[in-house]
């Protein structure tokens, strides 16, 4: 389950990562109570905007992250990424910390933040397989996941009872703090141990390069439509359970933090579940997204705070087997040339979508509840459940087909290394 933390790069990076993911944590809960609580008068739609504001940017540069990911030295592209997060943490505590915040100001920040995260995100996915090599990316991939849900059953438990007691100020200060543990750790990697992909970009030509080699792989738009669905409509959580902490349940910021902490335990337990495993299974994606439909609905309509806590945890635990084993069957299915570009892509559909999803569920919320603004992701997440579901059967006939003479398949591809 952890044979990737045998290497010391591996090690060295899953460490600095668990500090940073865990101001990061606490970063995503203050700003969403701030504006929500401090800003706004429980103005669920300014949150929404606020999470578009910070996702766009991922949707819009993704040409130009995916080439610079498989262009330039991607340790160096994070040096340069964390440490422009880490300022930006740092001015924003400042402000709120001086107390001259006002909402413009969090939406400025959530943008350039945004920007700078759209140019990371690609490069430290792809840098992965760098650190531990094509053997053990789905289980790197699955650590990784574990690490920042771990982070967050610290993360907003730490950062509700920060709010309770001194405000949110602090909080944005220490999560700059914590980006130096991720630049320490990108020091301290062996660089003669890395094995380092090769550059297939040269220069703005080959952007639609990655365009190309994923419309050519069914496999692969199947993954990134469910993953569209999911990541617009279903992941608005910072949404969903601050809504349904303070109007429905009528509760204050540390339980909302409590909230929060609880639906990591279910991304801990998919995370460590999908590393047992040396390869992505459709099984995992189809059922993980299907599991987390019902979870969603019982969520939407449960009576007790407590009970809305367990069903968040089957909510993270559901959602997350999706999401590592889609993440690990993209990177370990693209040819290492394009793997930047096809992770910017599937980061921009993933993460891109929340400029549209995440208004609407926030308006939704406002106009008809927070109840009805989970429904929207049970709903949605439906469709890519049944997108996936028809793909996954087909594959199955084929192949059963196939290995019984009746069907002639054409020439494997790179998934072929995938677990039905």
């Amino acid at each position: 389950m952890f044979r990737s933390l045998r290497r010391f790069n591996y090690r060295t990076w899953f460490t600095g990562a668990l500090i940073s993911n865990i101001g990061a944590w606490m970063q995503s809960t203050a700003l969403s109570w701030t504006v929500l609580t401090v800003l706004t008068d429980g103005d669920a739609t300014a949150v929404g905007l606020n999470m578009a504001l910070q996702f766009a940017p991922q949707l819009l540069l993704v040409p130009i992250s995916g080439l610079i990911a498989d262009k330039y030295d991607r340790r160096k592209v994070l040096l340069v990424t964390q440490s422009a997060m880490g300022v930006l943490a740092l001015v924003l505590g400042v402000v709120v910390t001086a107390g001259v915040v006002d909402l413009w100001h969090v939406q400025l920040f959530a943008l350039a933040f945004g920007i700078v995260q759209a140019f990371d995100m690609p490069a430290r996915q792809a840098f992965v397989s760098e650190l531990v090599g094509q053997d053990d990316i789905a289980n790197a991939v699955a650590l990784n996941s574990a690490s920042f849900h771990g982070a967050r059953l610290v993360g907003p438990a730490v950062a509700g009872v920060l709010i309770a007691l001194v405000q949110p100020g602090p909080v944005f200060l220490i999560n700059a703090i914590t980006f130096v543990a991720m630049l320490v750790a990108l020091m301290r990697i062996r660089r003669s141990e890395l094995q380092p992909s090769p550059r297939g970009a040269k220069g703005l030509g080959d952007i639609v390069q990655g365009f190309k080699y994923v419309r050519k792989r069914h496999d692969l738009l199947i993954i990134f439509v469910m993953a569209f669905i999911l990541g617009t409509f279903g992941l608005n959580f910072p949404i969903y359970i601050s809504t349904m902490t303070a109007t429905e349940f009528r509760a204050d910021a540390d339980t909302f933090g409590v909230l929060s902490s609880a639906m990591a335990i279910g991304s801990v337990t998919g995370a460590l579940l999908s590393a047992r495993s040396s390869r992505p299974r459709w099984t995992f994606l189809v059922g993980g997204i299907g599991m987390f439909v019902l979870a969603c609905t019982f969520a939407a309509w449960v009576p007790n705070i407590w009970v809305f806590g367990a069903a968040l945890a089957v909510a993270g635990f559901t959602a997350q087997l999706f999401m590592t084993n889609a993440n690990s069957m993209v990177q370990l299915t693209s040819a290492p040339e394009v793997r930047g570009r096809v992770m910017a892509l599937y980061g921009a559909v993933f993460m891109g979508g929340t400029p549209i999803g995440a208004p609407i569920v926030g308006w939704v919320a406002d106009a008809f509840g927070p109840r009805w603004g989970i429904m929207v992701a049970a709903i949605t997440c439906l469709v890519a459940f049944a997108v996936g579901a028809i793909y996954w059967v087909r594959v199955r006939r084929d192949d059963r087909m196939s290995r019984t003479g009746t069907l002639t398949l054409p020439p494997p591809t790179e998934s072929t290394n995938i677990v039905k």
